[in-house]
């Protein structure tokens, strides 16, 4: 993994060792989707030997040696923020342009720990157990409706009319029924809180899709009562 805050080398010699790794026994970790418009040319991610190395090349070289390829965040697991519409550079996920199987870590941003605990199960373990979209059930293999601490007003069809009030953000746009992330128990900055807990409602941003297929992030106009339409609606985004 290259990683321009990680990687002390920089330039030519931080992209002598990066290719430096083919012929050996590799993990490629891909942040960020993969510019194909003009064949790369607008995501240059250095030069080697004099010549400008894009994304796209490099995920195809090191994607299709590598041991396993690890796609981190939104962007890199389906296109996310730099596929959305307009999408002027032609932007796809790591799994559009490598032609084997790529285990997802969905997220804007991916969760530190989704990334180290897969990394670490596949250190000690190997491959970690996968559902049908290639995340590791780790992480994802639970709603965050279902462990939502507000769940309870939910059942009661006690819903929030405005941001602050302290009832299920349902029918304020909450996507906590179609999403698959631990959040309401691992939470973020340092496990201190998360998005509902600070009154806000979920955004969906580890499903696919996301954002354009999560939007309108808040909605006062939008009522579905049913829990038969949570699960349609779960069907049709996973």
């Amino acid at each position: 993994m290259l990683n321009n805050s990680l990687s002390a080398s920089e330039g030519q010699h931080a992209m002598e060792q990066l290719f430096s790794v083919l012929g050996s026994d590799y993990i490629l970790a891909v942040e960020g989707a993969v510019a194909t418009k003009n064949n790369g040319l607008y995501n240059i991610i250095g030069r080697l030997n004099g010549k400008a190395v894009t994304g796209f090349e490099a995920v195809q070289i090191l994607g299709a040696k590598a041991s396993y390829v690890i796609a981190i965040g939104a962007c890199a697991t389906h296109g996310g923020v730099s596929a959305a519409r307009p999408n002027p550079a032609e932007c796809v996920s790591v799994q559009s342009v490598l032609n084997r199987k790529v285990i997802k870590l969905t997220g804007c941003p991916c969760h530190p720990d989704w990334f180290m605990g897969t990394l670490a199960h596949i250190l000690l373990y190997g491959e970690p157990e996968l559902d049908s979209r290639d995340r590791p059930l780790l992480f994802y293999s639970t709603l965050i409706h279902d462990r939502c601490p507000r769940r309870s007003y939910f059942d009661q069809s006690i819903f929030a009319e405005k941001l602050g009030d302290k009832t299920c953000m349902f029918k304020l746009g909450c996507r906590g029924p179609v999403t698959r992330t631990d959040c309401p128990i691992r939470q973020w900055n340092e496990y201190v809180n998360w998005p509902v807990e600070d009154d806000t409602p979920c955004i969906g941003c580890a499903q696919f899709g996301f954002p354009d297929a999560m939007e309108p992030f808040i909605s006062y106009n939008t009522t579905r009562n049913s829990t038969r339409e949570v699960n349609d609606d779960q069907e049709n985004r996973d």
